[in-house]
């Protein structure tokens, strides 16, 4: 009897095992609003091939670049409803979702990669991760957008009173915002996708962006002169939808959130190293490279902490600053 027994459990056991084999894959949906030539692109092709070849094709993705499927508020908001599996999006689009996150935003808060990248992995992810999870959010891993630099066609920039009268376009973003004014900027909100065109017919005199952003979307090619100013650090973040992610077996989450931190670990070091290439490539370009101090732009900066303080709340701001100085290295 014994032997008939485990006879027939092992039978029920290659059976199951034959149905999850022959089962049809799962194909989810990946957008992000990066050119093909983008490391973040490459990033994202390498994730869904490492989980198709792990989950032994059961999961696979389509994947949507350079904002083929609508702008980052429109993409947030159908993964959100389970209409989009999956997103790359900078993590301020979380903003209207929840306001802790305008944290993030806040200027000259990080004294390099490392830090940042300490804050937002670690103390950042355990308490915003929830928050997000609540709107509908599954925070898989933080990739790389960067620290944010100014262009303009007018003068170079070596110190804030250079930046007062320019008429810089920034995103709809109370952080950006703020941070241009603290510096006597004049705001333009010109939308991304209009911004090379404004940018060559002089309806602004600049923009700020990462290094990756201004060179990959050619927005150096209308502008004279690029200052390092290293003003906001920009976290991108690897999301899920929260209905999609409950559609995944244990194993299968295990496998989706460790091979996203590997593809934004692959990110950040493709994104940061390059850097210096993208600068050189620019100044053969035309374009004036300055490297202003950054203590002096710092120094003004308490008007913008305090407009971000009444959007995301004393105490979401006290605990972030907390993190920031608890994580920084002597």
């Amino acid at each position: 009897m014994k032997t008939i027994r485990f006879t027939f459990i092992a039978a029920l056991a290659f059976a199951a095992c034959a149905v999850a084999a022959h089962a049809e894959p799962l194909t989810l949906t990946f957008s992000h609003g990066t050119p093909t030539t983008h490391p973040e692109h490459l990033a994202a092709l390498k994730f869904a091939r490492r989980v198709e070849e792990r989950t032994q094709g059961q999961i696979r993705f389509e994947i949507f670049p350079a904002g083929q499927l609508g702008s980052e508020n429109e993409v947030l908001e159908k993964v959100r409803l389970g209409a989009l599996d999956m997103a790359a999006s900078t993590q301020n689009y979380l903003i209207k979702y929840e306001k802790a996150f305008a944290v993030i935003t806040m200027p000259y808060v990080f004294d390099n990669y490392e830090h940042a990248h300490r804050v937002l992995d670690g103390p950042a992810m355990t308490w915003l991760a929830p928050l997000a999870k609540k709107q509908g959010f599954v925070m898989l891993s933080n990739w790389e957008w960067g620290f944010r630099n100014l262009t303009n066609n007018q003068r170079p920039i070596n110190q804030p009173g250079d930046v007062r009268g320019l008429r810089i376009r920034v995103p709809p973003v109370l952080g950006l915002e703020a941070t241009m004014q603290a510096l006597g900027a004049q705001i333009s909100k010109i939308g991304f996708n209009e911004l090379p065109l404004a940018l060559s017919q002089g309806m602004v005199d600049g923009q700020e962006n990462p290094l990756n952003v201004i060179y990959f979307f050619k927005l150096h090619e209308a502008q004279k002169h690029l200052a390092l100013t290293r003003h906001v650090y920009y976290n991108q973040v690897h999301l899920m939808s929260a209905k999609s992610w409950a559609r995944l077996t244990p194993a299968q989450q295990t496998i989706v959130r460790e091979e996203s931190k590997a593809a934004g670990d692959g990110a950040r070091k493709a994104i940061i190293a390059e850097e210096d290439e993208l600068i050189a490539k620019m100044a053969a370009a035309g374009v004036k490279v300055t490297r202003p101090d950054p203590r002096p732009f710092r120094a003004m900066m308490e008007p913008a902490h305090q407009k971000i303080k009444l959007l995301a709340g004393e105490e979401n701001v006290r605990k972030f600053l907390n993190m920031v100085e608890d994580e920084r290295r002597p």
